[in-house]
């Protein structure tokens, strides 16, 4: 039983047809390249774009969401800087100057909200 065993693996491993084995092997490593691409590496490029997208159009008045869970109305760009100014606090005046990545969400604009 044993001897039967061992001549059973080594027919399995010495076989001819070391070209299929190469084949059978890079089948599956190719099969999770591409699913690694188009279920990690592509949508993140999308959102990656669509970030970008929203960062470029940013402008005066327009209500955001930063990173540290701040709200605010963006009351002056400087793309150039990487540079956004925001105002928090109507009453005071208060206003936080950060970089623009820092804005992780433009809500709305405020000339919208003064309309309703």
């Amino acid at each position: 039983m044993l001897t039967e065993l061992i001549l059973f693996a080594q027919e399995g491993a010495g076989g001819g047809g070391g070209g299929a084995g190469l084949m059978g092997m890079l089948f599956p490593f190719l099969a999770i390249g591409f699913l690694f691409y188009f279920l990690l590496i592509r949508p993140q490029r999308q959102e990656q774009a669509k970030r970008r997208a929203m960062l470029a159009v940013i402008k005066k008045n327009d209500r955001v969401l930063t990173a540290g869970g701040i709200y605010g109305v963006v009351t002056n760009v400087h793309a150039e800087a990487d540079e956004v100014t925001i105002k928090v606090d109507e009453a005071t005046n208060t206003k936080l100057r950060m970089t623009l990545n820092s804005v992780t969400r433009v809500l709305s604009d405020a000339a919208a909200d003064d309309t309703s």
